[in-house]
């Protein structure tokens, strides 16, 4: 058979808090109902999602996920982006709900990707749709790493990165990834290059970003900025620095 077509039913709290969510990123509902359950439907060009409300729902304890694979990852993502700053004033990075920036993905064989979580804490996993024969295994879930997809690590600090990448998104325990980083940093910070010691510490911020850790997260970016950089460094970095203005930007934001 053909035209076989699967669609995603998540959980959440609310569907209105998740469809006010939803639109941000440009959704639309094409259905809704209460009773005898709540019910909401949205979509998004050929991207649809389903999901159902239930009231004692936490988020925090959410197990919902789903892979979607796109074939423009960047323009997606800079849509999601810029209707969340039209809507919140900022990219949410830290917390329920937030999105991660696309970076390359170690367990996809490189492959760009970025994870949105939802207010019901559900897991939307987007990855740039891979060549035919090359899609990813069942267990491959999406991670990211600092650095162009193009670069393969070579520093301690640059592949203790992918793992802290692996552990803090695709696995979602941001205390590990801290510790790994943190140790590496103090042992091999003076060794690495100025591009991978950019993208451990501006990753490093984030995760301090999803702690609410503000201070930590001025620290490192004040670490970031006395960084000496050449054009070229800046090239290889430019996600890299993109989100550390983003930390930034949120950092004003969040300031009374």
């Amino acid at each position: 058979m053909a035209d076989e077509r699967t669609v995603p039913l998540l959980p959440c709290r609310s569907i209105d808090e998740t469809a006010d969510f939803y639109r941000a990123l440009g959704f639309e509902s094409t259905y809704r109902q209460i009773r005898p359950n709540p019910y909401i439907v949205l979509r998004r060009e050929d991207l649809e999602l389903h999901f159902f409300g239930l009231a004692d729902f936490d988020p925090e304890q959410s197990y919902g996920t789903c892979l979607v694979s796109v074939p423009d990852i960047g323009a997606l993502y800079q849509a999601f982006a810029e209707g969340m700053r039209a809507t919140y004033g900022k990219l949410l990075v830290a917390g329920i709900p937030r999105m991660t920036r696309p970076r390359a993905r170690k367990n996809t064989g490189s492959l760009s990707g970025f994870s949105v979580v939802d207010p019901g804490g559900n897991w939307i996993r987007i990855f740039q749709a891979p060549d035919a024969g090359d899609a990813p295994a069942e267990d491959d879930v999406p991670d990211e790493t600092g650095v162009d997809a193009g670069d393969t690590p070579q520093s301690r600090l640059a592949k203790v990165l992918q793992n802290a990448i692996v552990l803090g998104d695709s696995k979602g325990d941001v205390v590990q990834a801290v510790r790994i980083l943190d140790a590496t940093l103090a042992r091999e910070e003076a060794l690495a290059s100025a591009v991978d010691r950019v993208g451990a510490l501006v990753y490093r911020a984030e995760l301090a970003a999803r702690q609410a850790d503000g201070e930590t997260v001025d620290a490192l970016l004040t670490r970031v900025r006395a960084i000496e950089l050449t054009d070229a460094d800046r090239a290889r970095l430019t996600d890299a620095l993109a989100d550390a203005a983003e930390l930034e930007l949120a950092r004003q934001t969040d300031q009374p």
